[in-house]
């Protein structure tokens, strides 16, 4: 009987603490839903099942094997899974910091001021979308929060230059040799184009999703960013977020979730 008093006795750090292994639990399945890493980590599953099934069946050969993959569970996690710990990481990191500075900002300046002064850096951007929808000229433009010059610069063409549409339509014409690849934006400014982006690793994408299609969120997925792609075949434009992509979405949608993460 004490032990089972032991487990239903409720405190309220008792459920605290329940909730918080549950978020946690949550934001994991979230950030590996869809990808390979789904299927590696049902793999590690079942060896540390297998093992605790073997230890109990006495199986001294299998029991030893498993006992030293078991021993170093912990580090093969994270190795296995860093890129996911990386992007967890950064949404802990944006939750704690991002938005609260967003929300001094406008307390200080003003929400009229702040979405003013955003709808000047948005607008260039959305009428470049405007522009090559209706040419079909595939492009990729990615909003950084945290411009890591390590990733983006090692395979980019550093641009640096203030964001405007003819610039845009520029870079992304058929016949620039910048055109083959990411243009991306920090810090209000084209930081660098021509990136070569990380591809996402989630099998369960549109058939007519292609190269830039899954550069686009995999960028969105191993760093704190979102992407524009504009497909090349249709016109039709997506927005990545967080490993997520909208399909087909309006300029008047667009505006919004540029205003929401720029």
């Amino acid at each position: 009987m004490q032990f089972f008093d032991g487990i239903f006795k409720f405190t309220p750090f008792n459920i605290l603490d329940i909730f918080l292994v549950a978020v946690l639990i949550y934001q994991m399945y979230n950030l590996i839903r869809g990808t390979i890493a789904a299927n590696i980590f049902i793999g590690f599953a079942l060896i540390f099942g297998l093992y605790y099934v073997v230890r109990a069946a006495h199986m001294q050969l299998l029991t030893g094997i498993l006992g030293k993959f078991v021993d170093v569970g912990i580090i093969a996690l994270i190795i296995v899974f860093q890129q996911e710990v990386r992007r967890f990481l950064l949404l802990v990191g944006k939750n704690a910091s991002l938005q609260r500075n967003k929300a001094w900002w406008q307390y200080f300046f003003g929400k009229a001021d702040a979405e003013k002064n955003n709808y000047t850096r948005i607008k260039p951007i959305v009428d470049a979308c405007k522009s090559l929808k209706q040419t079909r000229t595939g492009a990729l433009i990615v909003f950084a929060k945290y411009y890591d010059e390590q990733f983006y610069q090692n395979s980019c063409e550093v641009i640096d230059g203030k964001i405007s549409k003819r610039l845009l339509e520029s870079i992304f014409q058929k016949t620039s040799p910048l055109h083959d690849g990411a243009v991306v934006i920090a810090e209000n400014k084209i930081k660098s184009a021509s990136c070569i982006l990380p591809l996402t690793e989630k099998t369960d994408l549109p058939a007519q999703f292609g190269l830039r299609h899954r550069a686009g969120i995999g960028v969105t997925e191993t760093n704190d960013a979102t992407a524009i792609i504009i497909s090349e075949e249709t016109g039709e434009l997506s927005y990545a977020k967080q490993g997520r992509v909208k399909m087909n979405i309006s300029f008047a949608e667009l505006e919004k979730l540029l205003n929401k993460d720029f």
